[in-house]
């Protein structure tokens, strides 16, 4: 039984650049930091920092939750990542978005009144 997200992984060519970078737009430092894998608690959910693999914005598409997407969206885009996907409603008032960090992997942001927090396991 699939029980839900738990990590989003990110390969990073230059981890020390990425540990500084996620640290600002994270706004914190990670849990788990090893020359092989760095771990960041985010609402419950990890995002990992992986070292010496290839970045891309193909592939799994994960969605970080955020309250007012417009404004993380620029705050992103000041801390040096760039535009791949501009702010869009989808219906329902959701709200998604993604950029590219600074080291080629797809970021991407999703604003969700319909979420239901109390229903994480």
């Amino acid at each position: 039984m699939i029980l839900g997200l738990r990590t989003a992984i990110y390969p990073v060519p230059d981890l020390n650049a990425a540990k500084h970078w996620y640290s600002q737009v994270l706004g914190q430092e990670p849990y788990f930091d090893q020359p092989f894998y760095v771990g960041y608690n985010v609402g419950g959910f990890e995002l990992g920092l992986l070292p010496g693999a290839q970045p891309a914005t193909a592939g799994p598409q994960p969605l970080w939750g955020v309250t007012d997407i417009e404004a993380e969206y620029a705050r992103l885009l000041e801390l040096g990542a760039s535009t791949l996907e501009p702010v869009t409603e989808v219906g329902e008032g959701i709200k998604v978005a993604a950029v590219q960090d600074p080291f080629g992997n797809r970021f991407g942001l999703i604003q969700n009144p319909l979420f239901d927090l109390k229903s994480m396991r």
